[in-house]
């Protein structure tokens, strides 16, 4: 027998319902319809979506210029490793591809002029890197950047001082960046030589050890990566919410066909996700088509060429997963306080003020962590990175917390005033959050830079060391051979002949050696230094008192870099001294040449001269010895510089270069900056320039966005007789509330934040002449911005703005 079964079968809709997707099918559906609708709802999504893209883009192209940095230094120190020689303990032997050469060091007009004359001794040398030919005596191979300063009107005053035809250029691999003034030059006069500066070597390629980086440097650079990345982040979160009022709207239809709450939130993410998507690829653009121009980029010769700035793989992977991730995320939490409705949004039924109570402890929390636990301890050299690094992101993000409350707490109080006032408090107290969202980021901008910079400020003078030069008495010091004493003269006619030179103090310095059989403990003869000069050279080294050619002085009491410790034994009034010198085994080069010394040697107290050297030894005036007979003598020139000629320092660089081309010019300077300090606070710079950059573009399209969005209630209110300039007055009052709170707020986080970095360098003390400048340029700034987006409000306010689709 067969049983029937007369239980019902499924409805339409529960079978409708057993088939709908579940799960991430669910999220998926929405997403794709969320980007459909971005694409799909004509002129006004396309806009929306177009917005959302450049904002973005912005954000990400400066996130891969971050993520490029690590490989830019790299590419940089591997290319100047490759060319580097090394000498001193490799002694390379002489062979076939062996080469003579001498490092030249100038600069020009504050940039430096480095090179190296070459001599190969065999008919394969090895070449230089990025270097084809082996340039001959009198020729020359340069950078690219030398041969265009070489070829304009302003090289011909370098032309002067590198004489040389210029058979080629230097390939990338043999240059540190494209603005770098680098050659090699040929030159058959190098001899290999003790203490003449010229060395053999067979091969390119030495790595140089890098020394530990002190710790106030390593939190300089946390802060400074958290200071310029955070508005870029703020700000991909702001582009992602462009069209917001629109975009509910438009949720609220779809409510009425039938989608629920969560349905709608997610179609939303899609939408902006499909916003973040093309930012990614506009940013991906950006980001290729700016580092085509990086070259161009030169702050203090920090520069790079274009494929340098390629991004670290992992790094790029996780910008382009966060970057749509986060757009969905930060959508889903925007719509988190929002009823969308069949008939319509509400934005909270009734009004909740924002609560300060978790706000505030957000920043407090960070100045904690940083102050308890960031630890900096340069005789080790540790550093807390993680907990110096998270204490300024919470520090800085709470601030973008706080401007919020801030903003609605202060406008909450306006009443009254002028219509263009009444209008942008209403307007401020309807809708706060656009209008904080739009200055977060030149908030956090100004904030950070005042803790940098008073950082920066603090401690500075910790690496900046007096040399003990004193530019006043003199601006440069050369050094060439002195090969007899017409030579010298001749120098320093040259120099004295020089176009603005006012002065010269030349000596020639030189050894004597003691005749008798005593040793010193190395087992060398007795020896002790000589100084010849004129007794104007004197007055700059020494106290002599009256003084006249052909005298003899004895200086005592240096206390520099060398001292004469075998000079009493050595020097006496009458003794027999030889003007030879010995060689590495203690024997008298050449033959004998005595000196009997004058019997009326007078002591003398010793004078830091220009350099800060305070010398010892024998000093005699031009007429007392015959320069001629002096052994391997070395010519120094500290020149006086004429302050009211331009490029005075360059005529007198010229003129060493045509005395001999080995000579060596220094610059002499009261004080010297460390490198590593240099280079850290020039990439800062850099970066901050780039980072403004972006607040500014940033600023506009956020500016223009929001004017999108009132386009037919600007439009409405001109129809009924509004003026036009009332309207102007209101935006910019708009967003000038915003960014007065926002400025104020960024002072006070910016010295908080900075007086806890500098409790961890131990430091105190505010340099307020450093805090004062930073709000004034963000004023200027979001002034220009106002100002950029006034014709855009012109246009916005035509009748034509009151039709809609």
């Amino acid at each position: 027998m067969t049983t029937l079964d007369h239980r019902p079968g499924p409805t339409g809709q529960e079978e409708s319902r057993a088939k709908a997707p579940a799960g991430l099918a669910v999220w998926f559906r929405d997403l794709v319809m969320g980007m459909r609708f971005a694409v799909g709802s004509g002129r006004e999504g396309w806009v929306r979506t177009a917005l959302t893209a450049v904002g973005v883009g912005l954000g990400v192209a400066l996130l891969l210029g971050a993520s490029s940095v690590p490989n830019l230094l790299n590419s940089r120190s591997e290319r100047s490793n490759a060319r580097n020689l090394m000498f001193g303990e490799h002694d390379a032997k002489r062979s076939d591809h062996s080469f003579l050469f001498h490092h030249v060091g100038s600069q020009f007009r504050g940039d430096s002029v480095d090179g190296l004359l070459l001599r190969p001794e065999g008919s394969h040398p090895v070449l230089p890197p990025g270097v084809d030919t082996m340039p001959g005596p009198g020729e020359a191979v340069v950078s690219p950047a030398l041969k265009e300063l070489l070829e304009s009107p302003d090289g011909k005053l370098l032309h002067d001082r590198l004489p040389y035809r210029v058979i080629g250029t230097i390939g990338q691999a043999g240059v540190i960046g494209p603005s770098e003034y680098y050659y090699y030059a040929g030159s058959d006069q190098l001899v290999l030589k003790d203490g003449n500066g010229t060395n053999r070597a067979d091969a390119y390629g030495w790595k140089t050890e890098s020394r530990d980086m002190d710790p106030v440097l390593v939190v300089l650079i946390l802060v400074g990566c958290v200071v310029l990345l955070m508005p870029v982040a703020i700000f991909i979160a702001t582009a992602v919410r462009f069209g917001g009022e629109r975009r509910d709207r438009r949720l609220a239809a779809l409510r009425l066909v039938g989608a629920d709450n969560h349905m709608a939130r997610r179609i939303a993410a899609g939408e902006a996700l499909l916003g973040s998507l093309f930012g990614l690829v506009v940013g991906v653009g950006m980001f290729l088509l700016g580092r085509q121009f990086i070259g161009a980029v030169d702050i203090s010769s920090l520069n790079a060429f274009p494929t340098d700035l390629s991004p670290v793989p992992a790094l790029a992977a996780l910008i382009l997963l966060a970057v749509p991730a986060s757009a969905v995320v930060v959508t889903l939490f925007a719509l988190r306080g929002i009823a969308i409705e069949p008939l319509g949004v509400v934005r909270s039924a009734v009004p909740r003020r924002r609560r300060l109570w978790w706000r505030l402890p957000i920043p407090v929390i960070g100045l904690g962590v940083l102050a308890a636990f960031g630890t900096v301890d340069r005789k080790t050299g540790s550093v807390n990175t993680y907990l110096i690094g998270g204490g300024a992101v919470l520090t800085l993000l709470g601030l973008t917390m706080l401007l919020p409350w801030l903003v609605e707490a202060v406008v909450a109080r306006f009443k009254g005033g002028p219509v263009p006032w009444q209008l942008a408090a209403r307007r401020l107290q309807l809708s706060s959050s656009s209008a904080a969202r739009a200055v977060s980021g030149i908030t956090v901008a100004v904030a950070g830079a005042i803790a940098l910079q008073m950082l920066f400020t603090a401690v500075g003078d910790d690496f900046t060391k007096p040399t003990g030069q004193d530019a006043s008495r003199a601006q440069l010091q050369v050094m060439l051979p002195a090969r007899d004493g017409a030579a010298t003269q001749k120098m320093i006619d040259a120099f004295n002949g020089t176009k603005g030179v006012s002065g010269v103090i030349a000596t020639v310095n030189s050894r004597i050696v003691s005749p008798g059989p005593e040793r010193n403990e190395g087992g060398f003869p007795l020896s002790a230094s000589l100084t010849v000069g004129s007794c104007e050279t004197l007055q700059e080294i020494a106290r002599p008192g009256p003084c006249k050619d052909g005298d003899v002085f004895l200086i005592k009491g240096g206390v520099g870099s060398y001292t004469d410790e075998e000079l009493p034994k050595v020097v006496s009034p009458g003794a027999r001294v030889l003007l030879n010198d010995f060689d590495e085994h203690g024997k008298l080069k050449g033959r004998p040449t005595p000196w009997t010394l004058p019997r009326t040697i007078r002591p003398v107290d010793a004078r830091p001269d220009p350099t800060g050297e305070e010398r010892t030894g024998l000093f005699a005036t031009t007429g007392a010895i015959d320069v001629a007979k002096l052994a391997d003598p070395t010519a120094r020139a500290m020149v006086r510089l004429d302050p009211a000629v331009p490029d005075a320092a360059e005529y007198a660089r010229n003129t060493a270069a045509r005395i001999d081309v080995t000579a060596n010019a220094f610059q002499l300077m009261d004080t010297s900056d460390d490198r590593r300090f240099v280079s850290v606070r020039n990439g800062l710079l850099i970066a901050s320039v780039a980072t403004m950059t972006l607040i500014a573009a940033s600023m506009l399209v956020t500016t223009l966005e929001q004017l999108r969005e009132r386009r037919r209630l600007l439009s409405v209110l001109v129809a009924f007789g509004t003026r036009r300039g009332t309207l102007a007055w209101s935006v910019l009052w708009q967003t000038a509330v915003p960014m007065a709170l926002g400025l104020a707020l960024a002072v006070a986080g910016g010295l908080g934040l900075g007086r806890v970095l500098l409790g961890l360098t131990h430091k105190s003390g505010i340099a307020w002449s450093v805090v004062w400048p930073l709000p004034l340029f963000g004023a200027a700034l979001v002034l220009l911005v106002t100002l950029l987006s006034m014709p855009p409000l012109w246009r916005m306010m035509r009748a034509d703005g009151l039709r809609t689709e």
